[in-house]
């Protein structure tokens, strides 16, 4: 039995910003699962990916990552574009990847899955409820709101929110995306929209804003943390997820959670790729603020 299991693809990433461009593996599994290389969790992977791209699983691997990898035509292909402001990203998608099966995930236990969704074919309404029969889920909405035209990214609602969000007891959603599901711009009242549909507890990240969490009863407003240089947004959200479920798995009211989790990504956003700290460089960056 894990702790945690993330499930979703890996992409290849093309990341350009007005300072450089720079070719990398990418994806919510491939943040959220080196973030968790150096914590204390029995963590496993569930990925899918082409041949040409299968190298990037062999680095995880050699990195301590416990790996179940399935074979797909084609390996996402994402291109992230930012601007002077890096809270704004234009993305295109190249290629799409295979979805997963529910077989897939028949023999893997886990006590949370983190499903990680690129686009909305990934995972299905069928997986979300045979997972949520072994286990939590945590779910990062962001692929169910993404349509792909002309390789160009949409913002659209997801079709089968109100049947599945029952299901899910972790939702995690950037301000824009709370106000694409719920049609509410008010991030408070769309988080409150979202436990009446059904989700337990709702994290909405607002990026330079900082976060706000709901349990259902309470509010907390979590700070973004200043890092000591912005070089690379690419993955802050994913390992701010993996620092949130990290401590929750550990028993961390939820305020605490959020703040270890901002902190990680913080420190994630002052380097190009993955994080790649410890627990006490978290914990060194909460007591300096």
């Amino acid at each position: 039995m894990y702790d945690l299991c993330c499930i979703g693809h890996i992409t290849l990433d093309k990341v350009v910003t007005p300072e450089q461009e720079l070719f990398m593996p990418g994806g919510t599994s491939f943040y959220f699962s080196y973030a968790l290389t150096k914590m204390d969790l029995h963590y496993r992977l569930v990925t899918s990916l082409a041949p040409t791209e299968m190298h990037f699983v062999d680095d995880m691997i050699a990195a301590g990552i416990e790996v179940s990898v399935f074979p797909s035509a084609h390996t996402v292909y994402f291109e992230n574009i930012y601007s002077h402001n890096r809270d704004e990203r234009t993305q295109r998608v190249r290629q799409v990847a295979d979805p997963f099966r529910v077989e897939q995930l028949s023999n893997i236990n886990a006590a949370v899955y983190h499903l990680g969704p690129l686009l909305a074919g990934d995972i299905s309404l069928e997986l979300i409820k045979a997972l949520s029969k072994k286990g939590m889920v945590s779910l990062d909405v962001q692929g169910y709101l993404r349509k792909v035209e002309n390789e160009q990214v949409q913002a659209v609602d997801w079709n089968d929110k109100m049947e599945a969000l029952p299901f899910i007891s972790i939702l995690k959603a950037n301000d824009q995306e709370a106000g694409v599901l719920t049609g509410e711009p008010d991030v408070r009242r769309a988080a409150m929209l979202l436990h009446e549909w059904g989700v337990e507890e709702v994290v909405i990240t607002m990026g330079s804003q900082g976060s706000l969490i709901y349990s259902g009863k309470t509010f907390y407003e979590i700070p973004a943390y200043q890092p000591a240089a912005v070089t690379d947004a690419t993955g802050c959200g994913d390992t701010y997820m993996a620092g949130y479920l990290y401590q929750r798995s550990k028993g961390a009211a939820a305020d605490v959670a959020g703040r270890f989790a901002a902190a990680m990504a913080s420190l994630k956003i002052e380097a190009a790729g993955p994080f790649n700290g410890t627990a006490e460089q978290v914990a060194a960056v909460l007591l300096r603020n």
